[in-house]
């Protein structure tokens, strides 16, 4: 077990599965107490039991739909009543259903926005409420090449990860004096549980999945949840006091 968020208290939205679950393990091995926020309070049970039984760390899970204003609200609320204080907090949870511009309906467009950007923007406002009176923290985005241009059959996700794009920026801009930082962390291609499923019903085995990102990706491999953990305890640590408002590639290279 490690040290470098000891006594920290971070909290992980869409953390029960994928690149959530990653984070939330690597974070629990670094010493933290570890909120873990998801709708399936099955898995969630599972991670923090996981937490448990490896690390011995304190750990929670708060159910909820942070596209809704009070989950949010109330998945910051439960972790200061349990632990007294958030340190940091990543933005994981997220929703890609494919659809092009002249094809996104109306209502994907605002489950994407509702999930990806609103449940962002509202679970900082109430962690960074709480940072104001305790001296700061951590907020990291967990983003995507994506979010710059976008893959032609994203383009509702892509908008929303821009969108959280720019919160990240407006977040380091505005309360760096106040010592609360947000950066930004750009996904690539990984291999995580919701990407293998989406391309098995595609016809796409895990192996050929492998092998057609391999081709894409310069790096010559898919990334992984743990890949997305290094980069993330780096800036939920103390080791990136001077580091806010950035854009962390953990994407072997790929949309560059």
């Amino acid at each position: 077990m490690g040290s470098r968020l000891n006594g920290k208290v971070v909290v992980i939205t869409g953390g029960t599965k994928g690149i959530g679950k990653g984070i939330a393990l690597m974070c629990a091995k670094e010493g933290a107490s570890v909120v873990v926020g998801g709708r399936n309070e099955k898995d969630g049970a599972k991670v923090v039991q996981e937490i448990k039984d490896v690390d011995n760390a304190e750990a929670l899970f708060v159910k909820g739909d942070i596209s809704k204003e009070a989950a949010c609200k109330q998945l910051i609320d439960e972790t200061i009543n349990r632990f007294g204080r958030i340190d940091g907090l990543v933005n994981n949870a997220g929703i890609f259903p494919r659809g092009s511009m002249v094809d996104t309906s109306e209502e994907m467009f605002d489950s994407i926005f509702a999930v990806n950007m609103k449940g962002a923007f509202f679970c900082s406002m109430y962690a960074i409420q709480s940072m104001l009176k305790t001296g700061g923290g951590s907020i990291v985005h967990m983003g995507s090449t994506n979010g710059y241009k976008g893959g032609k059959e994203l383009a509702a996700y892509s908008c929303s990860k821009g969108a959280v794009l720019t919160l990240n920026r407006h977040i380091a801009a505005h309360y760096g004096s106040k010592h609360i930082r947000s950066n930004w962390v750009t996904v690539g291609w990984v291999a995580s549980e919701g990407e293998i499923e989406l391309h098995q019903n595609m016809g796409i085995s895990p192996d050929d999945l492998q092998k057609k990102a391999s081709s894409h990706i310069p790096s010559g491999r898919m990334q992984t949840p743990e890949d997305m953990g290094y980069g993330t305890v780096f800036l939920l640590s103390d080791e990136s006091s001077q580091v806010t408002g950035t854009e962390l590639h953990i994407n072997g290279g790929i949309g560059l």
